[in-house]
């Protein structure tokens, strides 16, 4: 621990590569608070060196290592062991998550939780995996079609889910038998170091799991780049995926890659408007719409447009914004100056392109927020189909209000932007909720909830919020490989004419 900075202790990390952490280098990265700018952890400023010797570590492990090679069973007891430690770790793993990102103490809370589940849950995989055998391809000819674990997977996390995202990712792959390299935000790297010293004391073999802190530029762009690297597991913007598909073009590696979204909440007359409200302002507002499947738009029908943006209006008057350690905060701060600032600039574009805000659109100054980034939780109507705000993704508290007259009409405007990660659905016609399951070009559609899931339940995107697919069975399988094994037995029937003996 370095001097604390008034009065509170600051977290300082190296990096941790082939099972031990690796001091602080001269050069770091200082991390502030984004709710009271108090400078919380700092983190080694890593380059090349550190990137290629994580590298090499998950290589030697998987290609000499036994962690490939050990039963499911055994796999899924390091993963159990995994799960408990972060459970009762669960408290300080929040709180670090917190302070790093901005986010209210209790969503950090809810999103460590999430990541035990998904650990345990990838345990069971690792017991459960099975190849197929095929029998009845006629006398003497059996397949065997295996899963093998895919090798040495890299992960580049972001920010604003910095352990939920990892656990996202991590315990899937450790359960394949893959060894990984993990580059989390440089904004936000103290939870996922300290998943790396769990995992240790879980029983994880040296190397099979590597962190490196600092720059994508630098050390996101080595991993994809690197020929050592057998698959790359991506979240973060689209912007950002396009430049590490162009990375790692010269060396063929497979991607998983989970970018930005844009994504809708319809609502039709026949839903319970009561449920609906809520729901659509979780949407928007979880994480202060620092989230990739942020509600961001509200498509909601003529003839109960009004009422129920009023009723928007009036109950976003009551959630509290506030620091990330109150207890009662509903919405947290921004992660940084300039992200806030982008994110006014769309506001004030929305209101030059004639939509109206009716509610928020400044930052928050007041009641004890003037240090922290905070804005006020944001709803503007008569948004144009054909405007920015509608079309790009903002990753802020503002919802986008948008109205429709017939299905076909919620269709095509849900389906107008680049975006595929997710839509919300909420009417209790289960014909209607059916029919925009098949027709809404998203990776996940919600029917009368929003922002939910469960470890079971894979998510990902179309066109370009990306592809590849985490959790579930499908994330388990983006990091196995699938071989056939194909036998003859008995005595082979020649095949040449000439010279049988």
């Amino acid at each position: 621990m370095t001097a604390p900075v008034t009065g509170r202790p600051v977290r300082s990390y190296g990096v941790f590569i082939d099972g031990a952490e690796v001091q602080p280098s001269e050069e770091f990265i200082a991390r502030e608070n984004p709710g009271t700018k108090e400078v919380v952890a700092r983190f080694t400023h890593g380059g090349l060196d550190q990137a290629q010797a994580a590298v090499a570590a998950a290589r030697r492990a998987f290609d000499q290592g036994d962690w490939p090679n050990r039963s499911g069973q055994e796999r899924a007891a390091v993963l159990r062991t995994l799960a408990s430690l972060i459970r009762r770790d669960q408290e300080t793993l929040a709180r670090i998550d917190a302070e790093e990102s901005g986010k209210p103490i209790r969503l950090a809370r809810a999103d460590v939780a999430t990541g035990i589940a998904l650990t345990e849950y990838a345990a069971a995989l690792a017991v459960t995996s099975h190849g197929q055998v095929h029998t009845n391809l006629g006398e003497g000819f059996t397949g065997l079609v295996t899963r093998e674990p895919c090798g040495v997977v890299a992960m580049i996390t972001p920010w604003n889910f910095p352990l939920l995202l990892l656990m996202q990712k991590l315990p899937f792959a450790l359960a394949a038998g893959c060894t990984a390299v993990c580059k989390p935000s440089e904004l936000t790297s103290g939870s996922t170091l300290e998943i790396a010293k769990l995992a240790a004391e879980a029983g994880l073999p040296s190397g099979v799991f590597n962190v490196v802190t600092g720059p994508g530029s630098t050390v996101g762009h080595h991993l994809a780049q690197s020929g050592d690297v057998d698959v790359l597991s991506f979240t973060g913007s689209t912007a950002v995926g396009r430049s590490v598909v162009e990375a790692s073009a010269g060396n063929l590696k497979r991607l998983s890659l989970e970018l930005g979204g844009k994504a809708a909440s319809v609502v039709f007359p026949d839903a319970d408007l009561e449920d609906a409200v809520d729901g659509v302002l979780f949407a928007v507002l979880f994480n202060q719409g620092e989230c990739c499947v942020s509600g961001a738009r509200l498509l909601v029908h003529q003839d109960v447009a009004d009422r129920f943006v009023q009723a928007l209006v009036d109950r976003v008057s009551t959630l509290r914004v506030g620091a990330p350690l109150d207890e009662d905060a509903d919405i947290g701060a921004l992660i940084h100056a300039a992200h806030l600032d982008k994110v006014l600039a769309s506001v004030d574009a929305a209101r030059t392109e004639g939509a109206r805000v009716v509610a928020g659109g400044t930052r928050l100054t007041s009641d004890g927020l003037d240090a922290g980034y905070f804005m006020a939780p944001t709803i503007i109507d008569q948004v144009s189909p054909t405007s920015r705000l509608f079309h790009e993704e903002v990753f802020g508290p503002v919802l986008a209000i948008s109205r429709f007259r017939t299905e076909d009409e919620a269709v095509e405007l849900a389906n107008a932007v680049d975006y595929g990660l997710a839509n919300s659905v909420w009417s209790k016609n289960i014909d209607t909720a059916l029919a925009l399951g098949r027709r809404l070009r998203s990776g996940t559609v919600w029917v009368n909830t929003t922002i939910d899931g469960a470890p079971q339940l894979p998510g990902g995107g179309v066109k370009s919020s990306g592809y590849g697919r985490e959790m579930g069975q499908a994330g388990f399988e983006e990091f196995t490989e699938v071989k056939t094994v194909q036998i003859r037995s008995g005595k082979r029937t020649p095949f040449f004419r000439g010279g049988a003996q």
